[in-house]
């Protein structure tokens, strides 16, 4: 009569530390925002197209409406008052399409490779939405030159510049993560088009980026308040122009809406990738 097998205890499972997965994750959003900052060296006209829209913005928009003196914004001209919302808006406007990236690596077969590295989901789509506040630089570069032009009376300092920076990205995490989360949903770019356009007018107007929110109606206001593009345009507002503001309040806004976009979008990723 054979032997039973003694049973063996199971191999502990040697799990990361918090520490590495932090650093884990800290390294693939480091590479995935280089990849992106190479895919712009070799592309630098689509830079030169998006700065086309900001400058209209402040050209016509800005100018006319500083002329006309349409919306009162106290002591600040209209048009100090509006760079920031542009700068917000041009940042917006990239990020709310970046789930196309996204179906278009799973089309192509890259999402399946990637979502099969050891790589966290939340890392992939964390790099992803860093990589789109690396886009938007270049937005806050252009703003910032064309309100050097015009003569708009910016704080230059250093640390504030940088804020206002950090600030763009982090909106710019949480609009991609929304729109990799839609990704999830629709499963296609010609749907994703259709959503996004849908709601980036909503998103841009049911906020503070044109015009002081005790203008707008009491359900837009309500809108207002909880559009992290407001928190946003409050930051950079407070940053650049030294208006009244909580700072503390606006970065945990857009620091809280990007994890909740990532840990939606993250979600999502298996569902997207069959």
């Amino acid at each position: 009569m054979s032997a039973r097998p003694v049973a063996t205890p199971d191999a502990p499972v040697d799990l990361p530390s918090p520490l590495a997965a932090l650093r884990m994750l800290a390294s693939r959003v480091a590479t995935f925002c280089l990849v992106e900052l190479r895919r712009i060296s070799h592309d630098r006209a689509e830079l030169y197209l998006r700065a086309v829209q900001p400058a209209l913005w402040l050209l016509i928009f800005g100018v006319t409406f500083t002329r006309i003196h349409a919306i009162p914004t106290g002591s600040i001209p209209y048009l100090d008052f509006l760079a920031p919302g542009i700068m917000a808006q041009s940042a917006l406007f990239i990020a709310i399409f970046y789930g196309i990236q996204i179906i278009w690596d799973r089309d192509i077969g890259l999402l399946t490779k990637l979502l099969a590295t050891p790589t966290p989901r939340a890392a992939l789509v964390a790099g992803k939405a860093f990589a789109a506040g690396v886009r938007a630089i270049g937005q806050v570069v252009v703003v910032l030159i064309l309100s050097a032009l015009l003569g708009v009376t910016f704080d230059w300092s250093p640390l504030h510049i940088l804020g206002a920076v950090a600030a763009v990205v982090l909106g710019s995490v949480f609009f991609a993560t929304l729109s990799m989360t839609i990704a999830g949903m629709v499963l296609t770019r010609e749907r994703l088009m259709g959503i996004g356009q849908a709601i980036t007018m909503p998103l841009f107007f049911a906020s503070n980026a044109l015009y002081p929110v005790t203008l707008m109606p009491t359900w837009v206001q309500a809108v207002a308040l909880v559009n992290p593009l407001s928190y946003e345009v409050n930051a950079l507002r407070v940053l650049l122009l030294g208006t009244p503001g909580n700072l503390a309040l606006d970065f945990s806004v857009l620091v809280l809406a990007g994890t909740i976009g990532t840990v939606a979008a993250s979600s999502l990723m298996g569902r997207l990738a069959r």
